[in-house]
């Protein structure tokens, strides 16, 4: 009889056990409980929490910016991981640690930066002024905030996969008349778009659910520049905790749908294609 195997991790039983348990005490009571606070509310009284002008106002703004930022990000992080794999410059270490910035740094922190940046009286708000455009205090400003939080969750998905792509796979597409935009289409974006994908899923995510680095750049004016995690905190300051709840679920169901939509997508494209 062939000997067992050692591990270090205890076998399947127990580890599962503490998985679940782990998943469920840190994911689903807390979600859970965000229902069951909820369900105390009639249908009216849910309709009317949730789904308010200004709230409504504040979905718009939050989901709007969230995949606007999302899709910036989504180019942009390519763009700066492609930058950063492929080419040796100098200070290339240091645009890497820059790029893990956003992570590192206090979410506040980056709110009034951000402020201090582009705030009419800041270099950058004074100079974009001069040519009519304003950020801070707008719903552009909210966008700006939320790219800024974004970007490194799309380049950290996306440089490993490139890090990984074999340079001799574009040489050979080339040598077989292939232009760069053809290389790029139909050799590198096809290993990179799963990577891609989930960046954007995250970089989505990150940026809805933001909220220290945006009210201090979005001016919180009610029906423009109000997000909806501030509709939540406010209504957590007037002890409305069942108003709170209803507008979370929303923001929870819709974000829940949405990722699944991608992720739904992104498995259909693997078994449609055969790639990873």
């Amino acid at each position: 009889m062939a000997a067992a195997k050692s591990r270090v991790i205890p076998g399947f039983a127990p580890t599962l056990g503490v998985t679940l348990f782990a998943v469920s005490l840190i994911v689903l009571v807390p979600i859970i409980a965000l229902f069951v606070r909820a369900a105390g509310l009639s249908p009216a009284q849910f309709a009317a929490e949730a789904f308010s002008p200004r709230v409504w106002a504040a979905y718009r703004l939050s989901f709007g910016g969230a995949l606007a930022a999302a899709c910036f990000n989504a180019v942009a992080g390519l763009v700066v991981a492609w930058v950063l794999v492929r080419y040796d410059f100098p200070l290339r270490r240091l645009l890497d640690a820059l790029v893990d910035l956003p992570f590192a740094l206090p979410t506040a922190v980056a709110g009034v930066a951000l402020t201090a940046l582009y705030a009419p009286t800041g270099p950058l708000g004074g100079l974009l002024l001069s040519v009519g455009i304003k950020i801070a205090f707008t719903p552009a400003g909210v966008v700006v905030a939320m790219i800024f939080i974004g970007l490194p969750f799309v380049v950290r998905t996306v440089q490993p996969v490139l890090q990984d792509l074999a340079v001799e796979h574009e040489e050979a597409a080339a040598s077989l008349g292939a232009n760069r935009l053809q290389v790029f289409r139909l050799v590198i974006l096809p290993a990179i778009l799963p990577a891609l994908v989930t960046g954007f899923a995250l970089a989505f995510s990150r940026g809805l659910g933001e909220y220290g680095s945006v009210i201090f750049i979005a001016g919180n004016m009610p029906g423009l520049t109000e997000i909806a995690p501030l509709m939540i905190v406010t209504k957590l300051e007037q002890y409305d905790y069942a108003g709170a709840a209803a507008i979370a679920t929303v923001m929870l169901l819709t974000a829940f749908v949405l990722l699944l939509v991608i992720n739904g997508a992104q498995k259909w494209r693997q078994l449609r294609f055969g790639r990873a």
